[in-house]
């Protein structure tokens, strides 16, 4: 097939939420449903999008008012969406994204789709944690249908080791938290703290603007000397595990949070080092190298595999 198909949009919504607890495609991280804001994203750069659901979520409130695509195969997890859209619509290449991804940005998905190759089955992103290929945010062509159900056929049911020996094009991500998913009810509290209430570090804010944020804040007056200090330091997924809490106030001379997590380690048995984590401070992400103030709120937030 050529790049003339046409592009639709798939939302990933017919998860059960085993380890959430509760239906991730009804959270709200930015003022609406998670599958709302997922559906709005794809309808900005796709010519039609739909919802992907399984028979027994067709009347379920969040998904009900929106187009769908019903699993033909329910329970083999994402590939049954993703073969059923291609079932569906068999001239259309489709844009597939889990609906589980508050970090992603209009940006991401228009960098997918200018680099698309069509004469591949797929392009996709790497993953920024172990290069892995992305299947949940990436482009499906036509050609795909075919060797996916044979693929199925054989009693397997992984989208992405398909796509390790497919031939896709695999992109280097733009905004390497762009994929992070949020799949536990851990990893929702580190979201929702990142975030913030006002908002004021956006999930599709550039590294510019980051790096502006982050002289502002040095402008800010924050101390960069030796003198003790108290901060309030959050653990989420694998760190609270390791630090046995999920919060403790500290009294440091640590400056930055580089200099932070160095002290934390010899405290707690921390086995991530820095490069596999990102850092928030009164809950914006931040610069390893921000400087530290008395009363700041720091979280070292750990990485989520997609797919």
């Amino acid at each position: 097939m050529s790049a003339e198909a046409p592009l639709f949009g798939l939302v990933l919504a017919g998860g059960a939420s085993t380890r959430m607890q509760r239906d991730k495609a009804a959270i709200e991280y930015h003022g609406r449903s998670q599958l709302q804001c997922t559906f709005d994203l794809l309808t900005r750069v796709c010519t039609a999008t739909f919802v992907s659901v399984r028979p027994d979520q067709r009347e379920e409130p969040t998904r009900a008012r929106l187009p769908q695509i019903v699993d033909r195969q329910p329970g083999i997890g994402p590939i049954a969406g993703i073969t059923a859209a291609l079932q569906a619509h068999p001239k259309a290449a489709w844009l597939v994204v889990a609906c589980d991804l508050p970090f992603l940005n209009e940006q991401t998905l228009r960098y997918l789709i200018e680099h698309r190759d069509a004469r591949k089955l797929a392009t996709a992103f790497k993953s920024s944690h172990d290069g892995l290929p992305e299947p949940l945010c990436a482009i499906w062509e036509p050609a795909s249908r075919e060797p996916l159900l044979a693929y199925l056929a054989t009693g397997k049911q992984c989208p992405r080791k398909f796509l390790i020996n497919a031939p896709a094009l695999l992109l280097d991500l733009p905004d390497a938290r762009a994929l992070d998913n949020v799949n536990t009810a851990d990893e929702h509290r580190a979201t929702l703290a990142i975030l913030g209430d006002h908002r004021a570090s956006s999930p599709g804010q550039s590294d510019d603007a980051q790096k502006n944020n982050t002289a502002a804040l040095k402008a800010d007056g924050r101390s960069t000397g030796a003198k003790p200090h108290t901060l309030r330091i959050q653990y989420y997924a694998i760190l609270r595990e390791q630090a046995g809490r999920s919060e403790e106030t500290l009294d440091t001379t640590a400056s930055t949070p580089a200099e932070l997590y160095d002290e934390l380690r010899k405290r707690h048995p921390f086995q991530l080092a820095p490069a596999q984590l990102k850092v928030a401070l009164n809950s914006e992400f931040s610069d390893w190298q921000t400087p530290l103030r008395h009363g700041d709120t720091v979280v070292f937030i750990p990485p989520v595999a997609g797919g």
